[in-house]
């Protein structure tokens, strides 16, 4: 399956336990389906978490209703495809041929011989590192 564009909100939320889960749970009360979900400490007793997904104004909506703050629109790429040896160091070996270095990663075997990875390039690189990818 080829690379596509992904948009997608980051959040800043206390570092506590079940917050991302009452997080994703309201999410999911209000019908939203997401296509890749992160979150990592930040520092200071807060934690970002990146909602990314298809209708990014309905996770707007949400977040709205919940009185979550989000950040502005940002953008990253989600690969998914037949999971197999090195298949996640194909497309980073496009980004590095084309010497764009990668923000950060995260890839996953999702089961049924697939795999799923979503990455992310500064915004300078995005256009050049949609070109390398192939990503429509």
């Amino acid at each position: 399956m080829p690379v596509r564009k992904v948009q997608y909100v980051a959040m800043k939320v206390p570092n506590r336990s079940g917050r991302a889960a009452e997080l994703l749970d309201a999410v999911a009360r209000e019908g939203v389906s997401l296509l890749a979900f992160t979150g990592f400490p930040e520092g200071g007793g807060l934690s970002q978490i990146d909602l990314v997904a298809q209708d990014l104004g309905a996770v707007r909506r949400v977040a709205r209703k919940q009185g979550w703050r989000t950040s502005r629109t940002k953008r990253g790429f989600l690969a998914q495809g037949r999971d197999r040896v090195g298949a996640a160091g194909r497309e980073l070996r496009k980004l590095a041929r084309a010497g764009i270095n990668v923000t950060a990663v995260d890839a996953v075997a999702a089961g049924d011989g697939r795999y799923g990875m979503i990455l992310w390039v500064k915004p300078r690189d995005y256009a050049r590192a949609a070109r390398a990818l192939g990503a429509r």
